[in-house]
């Protein structure tokens, strides 16, 4: 799966300038995470439609974009499990990039977006047995 990362000046209306533009062309956010940082505004999402995505955010002025691959893990829904992953990660000494919750199916389970570092991408890939 990919992940797209916004990134613009942090200003009143920058996150809704991009969710109109994405719901303008049909395309559905799955997933988000924003945050402000030194005057920017960083936003991470996963969407239904990279390709659309893309060609329509580029349009907005002063938007950067960039694409990236992120590994999707169902994980346990229960205190702790998280530690466990990230501790499992950490042993190998794999960084991350981002984490965050994409969804819940039910109880059971969460899907976890997990962004190592491009160097250690694949080892990640192998530390948590994902295909």
């Amino acid at each position: 799966m990919k992940e797209i990362t916004i990134t613009t000046p942090n200003e009143i209306g920058s996150l809704a300038a991009v969710a109109e533009a994405l719901g303008g062309v049909g395309v559905n956010i799955e997933a988000i995470s924003a945050y402000g940082k030194d005057g920017k505004a960083v936003f991470r999402l996963l969407t239904n439609d990279v390709a659309s995505a893309n060609k329509v955010l580029s349009r907005i002025p002063n938007v950067e974009l960039s694409e990236s691959d992120i590994l999707i893990l169902k994980m346990q829904n229960r205190p702790g499990e998280l530690g466990k992953i990230t501790r499992k990660l950490a042993n190998q000494n794999i960084n991350l990039d981002s984490l965050y919750i994409v969804g819940k199916e039910n109880t059971e389970y969460t899907d976890v977006a997990i962004k190592p570092i491009l160097s250690d991408f694949e080892k990640a890939k192998d530390v948590l047995r994902i295909k």
